[in-house]
């Protein structure tokens, strides 16, 4: 959140009322989301059992989504369309250049 607010300026926006935990990030400019932070159940990324877990969406490339889906850290996004988006779990797995650089760059596709 600091990250982004820093950087972008942008605040989380909570739009839905039953997931108070899942907040959005877009642009000022034309609306469009580039980042989505939610609490989900292990199992929507296919881990084993219910504990409730935070990922962030964001967008990418769609050939460099098949070469991420490879590598330890990324999943097919929970809940968005999975050629343009990817789900990262906030709990450590990936260095915080990385989670940062990923923001970035959705910021950057989505800003067009």
């Amino acid at each position: 959140n600091q990250y982004i607010f820093e950087n972008y300026g942008v605040k989380p926006e909570a739009p839905w009322p039953k997931t108070p935990l899942h907040h959005v990030y877009r642009h000022k400019k034309n609306q469009k989301w580039f980042g989505i932070i939610m609490n989900i159940p292990r199992s929507k990324l296919g881990f084993f059992g219910e504990e409730l877990i935070d990922v962030m969406n964001v967008k990418c490339d769609s050939d460099m989504i098949l070469s991420l889906l490879d590598t330890k850290g990324y999943y097919p996004a929970y809940h968005m369309n999975k050629k343009h988006w990817i789900s990262i779990v906030l709990n450590d797995e990936l260095p915080d250049t990385t989670v940062k650089n990923l923001i970035d760059m959705s910021f950057r596709i989505t800003e067009k």
